[in-house]
């Protein structure tokens, strides 16, 4: 009996043993897994590097390829647009306006009624539309038709007090968020369709003049005083309420900045100068490209895959549309080579752009003492239910790169423009403020973006200038901000100043 005592007792530690033995080697393979998961989230965080002297150089980089792209066309990987907007809106502008926003799958019309320096905007409605799958890839006068249609509609619609003057035509801004060649105020070509629209027969044509055309057949008798996108909209919407205004910069699911420069400053334009001796610039800065921009393996990857490879480098690595994929990709790789998430690579997280940036947004700014809003993040959307503290912790650490890299690339690309302007000085003492529009999700609601992004212009400019350099939310410049160039560019401001 002693015997098979002690017979069970030896095999009982030696299972012990066996089992300590286990649990220790399960132990060193999740610390090793572990530190491979934070070396790639380390390396990562290397690659992303934003130090001061890196984005200044970001930032003089944005302001000579400003120079090259002024000087001619396709001098620069900035388009340098010439927008053929000379006369920014004062506040003086007095009368019925509409406008037209057309820049996706829905389009907003827009009715304005402005009451001159003391009345400001006194009404102001709109009503949203949204565009039929067949029509975005039907023909030109479909689509026209429809637009054209539904503004007859809205028209119908005006109250009391809400129609132009005795003799005067309607006169309408139209913010046309595609790709297009201007050749006027009031003019521009299509080049390309993008965002789901593939009509082939308005390619190449003019989008003012089509839907002119379509006015026309529907009986709607309104003038396109000026064709123009979002980003000049903003511009158009800030300078109305704030003389102080010099840019406009849209942060959202894609990114671009315009701003107002001498007309002498730009060697490509052979027209006349004009009266106001300015011109807005559509800078078109998406596809602003440097050597300095810290571009990690993730980011080459990305746009590799991208439906544009080689284009809109900057726009891929600071926008709301890429945000969300970046940290999506590094979790990839953390999940196959360090089995972060356990053995199995979860299979929603191989699916790109599954992971929006307003879903990094809320985890990065998750403060509950169990990051909560982490782990159901990561539940609801890749399907991970088990997750550590020590995991969520990492994870917010990864949005934080991610953000931070792009909110201070976005600084230096301010700085780049505020230094073409010459503004990055304070001059004998005098005091110049500089007002930059801002709009886009990006910037309104990711609010740990917009404040390293503000904090880092202080710390690029220096107090004293900082003081002079103010940010600005300008919601829906697109809208009312067309509006308000039609009233500046207004067919009858010449006929009242004669």
């Amino acid at each position: 009996m002693g015997k098979v005592a002690v017979g069970a007792a030896v095999v009982c530690s030696a299972a012990v043993c066996a089992a300590a033995a286990l649990v220790v080697r399960h132990r060193m393979r999740c610390s090793g897994r572990w530190a491979r998961a934070m070396a790639i989230l380390r390396e990562f965080e290397e690659n992303c590097g934003t130090p001061i002297g890196k984005l200044g150089q970001v930032a003089d980089a944005m302001t000579v390829e400003m120079h090259a792209g002024l000087a001619s066309e396709g001098g620069s990987k900035l388009k340098m647009l010439i927008s053929y907007v000379d006369n920014l809106p004062s506040g003086e502008e007095n009368g019925l306006f509409y406008a037209l926003d057309l820049g996706g799958t829905n389009f907003r019309v827009i009715r304005v009624l402005l009451g001159g320096r003391d009345g400001g905007v006194v009404k102001q409605e709109f009503e949203e539309v949204s565009i039929p799958p067949h029509l975005m890839t039907g023909s030109s006068d479909a689509l026209f038709d429809y637009i054209a249609t539904a503004l007859a509609n809205f028209v119908a619609t005006e109250g009391e007090g809400l129609h132009p003057s005795p003799g005067k035509q309607r006169e309408l801004g139209f913010t046309f968020s595609f790709p297009v060649r201007q050749t006027s105020i009031s003019s521009g070509n299509l080049i390309k369709w993008t965002k789901g629209f593939s009509i082939d027969d308005t390619v190449g044509e003019d989008v003012v003049g089509e839907l002119t055309k379509a006015m026309e057949r529907v009986g709607l008798d309104m003038r396109v005083s000026a064709l123009v996108n979002d980003t000049i909209g903003t511009l158009a919407g800030g300078r109305y309420y704030n003389p102080d205004v010099i840019a406009a910069v849209i942060l959202g699911t894609g990114t671009n900045a315009a701003y107002v420069e001498r007309a002498q400053a730009i060697p490509k334009w052979h027209g006349l100068l004009p009266k106001s001796g300015e011109m807005v610039i559509n800078m078109e800065w998406g596809n602003f490209r440097s050597s300095h921009l810290p571009l990690t393996e993730y980011d080459q990857d990305l746009d590799v895959e991208s439906l544009n490879p080689g284009e809109q480098i900057f726009e891929k690595i600071i926008s709301g549309m890429y945000l969300g994929e970046i940290v999506r990709r590094v979790l990839l790789k953390m999940a196959e080579e360090a089995a972060f998430f356990g053995d199995t690579v979860p299979p929603k997280l191989k699916i790109p752009f599954i992971l929006r940036t307003p879903h990094m947004s809320a985890m990065h700014h998750d403060e509950s003492s169990d990051l909560r809003v982490v782990g159901s993040k990561l539940k609801d959307i890749l399907e991970i239910s088990h997750t550590s503290l020590k995991m969520r912790k990492a994870i917010v650490e990864l949005c934080e790169i991610v953000a931070t890299r792009g909110a201070r690339l976005s600084a230096a690309g301010i700085v780049g423009i505020i230094k073409k302007l010459g503004r990055d000085a304070v001059k004998d003492g005098e005091k110049q403020k500089s007002v930059i529009a801002m709009d886009g999700g990006l910037y309104e609601h990711y609010s740990k973006f917009s404040t390293c992004m503000e904090s880092t212009l202080k710390e690029l400019l220096g107090e004293e200038v900082s003081d002079n350099i103010v940010i600005k939310l300008s919601n829906d410049g697109s809208g009312i901000g067309a509006a308000l160039l039609a009233a500046s560019h207004s067919q009858y401001l010449e006929v009242a100043e004669s």
